[in-house]
């Protein structure tokens, strides 16, 4: 088939080089405007522009998705079948151009997580299994008929950082084989069962700072949820110290309270009093410094047992 693609980081680009190796025919790729980054706010591609243009694809960068030019080229285009992967939500003007619709990836199985960010609220949830779906995009956002789904488990100790390349690489393949199916007229469209949706919002600056009022469980739960990506932090004496990594811990002393440090030691590690429980922080990145295992850590910063973590 004739395929426009839609996507921009690199859990849509996986998906593109499966397609590009498939016998479908990507004509062209849609993606997010150059953005400024870093402190020189050069202009940087998308991961989708980068792999576009390594192919010669042509690459449209529209700012708004109703842009009479920008549908104009997709009408050009004669694509048979959008296939979108972590873009933007498509208006009906566009979804509807293509013969045979516009196919969604979407990195939960749904119903569960509809919504921006179900990979990081699946794991600041504690849910035990994820997975990814391929549905046809309807008006409401993530609510289209399924066509495909394939299970994805979620270790204990699994991270965003983990969790998403894994997600990527199953998302990638099905797609082509979602793909495959509908030129074959072998699959067949089921509606999402509403009674099971979960909502996963757009992770803010307010999802980052960590409560230690909260129990261990969520606690550790958010640190994983959020690593390699809007990152929890909390502070200490006023420095930002990102947690990479943490394990709830069983540690006690006394009569403590939530954010105290319990343990501070190169070879015990640093461990932190919660609402419930305990956590002890294993990967840390304080403010300007490198990310850096727990004992490296405080064998350059001196944290001493009483010391007090903040949510701000």
């Amino acid at each position: 088939m004739r395929l426009l693609f839609f996507g921009t980081p690199r859990f849509a680009s996986l998906a593109l080089e499966k397609l590009l190796s498939s016998r479908h025919r990507v004509v062209a790729v849609v993606t997010a405007p150059d953005k400024p980054r870093g402190r020189g706010r050069r202009l940087q591609q998308s991961e989708v522009k980068e792999m576009a243009l390594a192919h010669g694809l042509e690459v449209l960068q529209p700012t708004k998705l109703r842009e009479a030019g920008f549908l104009e080229r997709v009408r050009e285009l004669q694509a048979e079948l959008f296939a979108v992967v972590a873009f933007r939500i498509l208006p009906e003007k566009l979804f509807s151009i293509p013969s045979r619709g516009a196919v969604n990836l979407h990195a939960s199985l749904l119903p569960q997580w509809r919504g921006a960010a179900p990979i990081e609220r699946a794991l600041m949830a504690g849910t035990t299994q994820s997975g990814v779906t391929t549905f046809q995009i309807a008006k409401k956002v993530d609510t289209g008929s399924m066509l495909m789904s394939r299970e994805v488990e979620i270790d204990p100790v699994d991270t965003y950082e983990e969790l998403y390349p894994r997600l990527a690489t199953v998302g990638a393949e099905m797609l082509v084989e979602t793909l495959d199916g509908l030129e074959a007229g072998t699959l067949q469209a089921r509606p999402q069962d509403e009674s099971k949706a979960s909502p996963a919002p757009k992770i803010t600056p307010e999802d980052s700072p960590i409560d230690w009022q909260r129990s261990a469980t969520e606690i550790v739960n958010q640190i994983r949820g959020l690593a390699g990506s809007a990152d929890a932090f909390t502070w200490l004496d006023q420095q930002r110290l990102k947690i990479m990594r943490a394990r709830e811990d069983t540690a006690t002393s006394g009569s403590v309270q939530p954010g105290e440090v319990i343990v501070a030691d190169a070879k015990a590690g640093l461990v932190v009093a919660a609402g419930q429980g305990a956590v002890a922080l294993t990967e840390v990145q304080l403010q300007g410094k490198k990310r850096m295992p727990i004992a490296a850590f405080l064998n350059g910063v001196k944290v001493a047992p009483g010391t007090r973590l903040t949510a701000s």
